[in-house]
């Protein structure tokens, strides 16, 4: 059986001046089924954050354009696209006279198998049938409360602080990256890569039912119109990628 994939991306600007995230699903350039997809929440001010996304994109794009996927660590390419955006966006500051941060959360697909990583707070799902199966930890200071169990999971979806990261690309210290990966990749798996602006406002069980029961771009067209509403006018910016694997003989 061959693994084939239903993928879309989309983006609302929300309530906010800007749209400071960045999104993007990359097929290498030479093929062989390795496809990466990238969500980059950017942040300092106007247009600081937009160069941060930005940086995050460029590097993740250019450093896909020179992997080897036979020879080469998914693992290590991704931590260098991360690390490298890093000390770029970092650079950008005397140059642009701005503070730029950005999250960053990437998806690799190779045949048979995805390796992840991400800074931040925008996050990375994997479901199968609708199921939830993982979900990558936040680097935010309300999640370290949550881990240390000092607040319950219903306090910090209310927490003054909930918006507040422990890290981020840009930042003064070396960015807190973590990994994961699988090579147990069968039809009726999904992912989703998104920004706050659309996780903020969904349990993770209604992420995997809507994703499992709508195409990837009916799926993020639901998700943006149930998130712009229940932001009530207040919505931040919107970055989603949905991944969607089927079998065909």
């Amino acid at each position: 059986m061959t693994i084939t994939m239903d993928a879309c991306l989309a983006q609302h600007q929300g309530d906010r001046k800007e749209q400071q995230d960045r999104v993007a699903i990359i097929p290498h350039p030479k093929g062989g089924g390795v496809v990466l997809a990238v969500v980059a929440d950017g942040m300092g001010g106007h247009a600081g954050g937009v160069l941060a996304a930005q940086q995050v994109i460029h590097t993740a794009r250019s450093n896909l354009e020179c992997f080897s996927a036979r020879s080469e660590s998914a693992r290590t390419m991704l931590e260098d696209s991360l690390r490298e955006a890093h000390l770029l966006i970092k650079a950008s500051r005397f140059i642009n006279e701005k503070d730029p941060h950005s999250t960053a959360v990437m998806l690799l697909f190779q045949p048979g198998r995805v390796t992840w990583a991400h800074c931040g707070d925008s996050r990375l799902y994997r479901f199968h049938g609708g199921r939830p199966r993982f979900r990558s930890v936040d680097h935010s200071y309300v999640e370290h409360l949550l881990r240390q169990g000092k607040i319950t999971a219903e306090q910090a979806l209310v927490h003054p602080n909930r918006n507040i990261l422990v890290t981020s690309l840009g930042g003064g210290q070396p960015p807190l990256i973590d990994f994961g990966g699988a090579d147990d990749l069968r039809p009726g798996d999904s992912f989703l890569l998104c920004s706050d602006g659309l996780w903020g406002y969904f349990s993770d069980t209604e992420l995997g039912e809507t994703i499992a029961g709508y195409s990837a771009r009916e799926a993020c067209q639901k998700l943006i119109d149930e998130a712009r509403e229940r932001a009530r006018g207040e919505g931040d910016n919107i970055s989603v990628a949905i991944l969607k694997l089927s079998g065909a003989a």
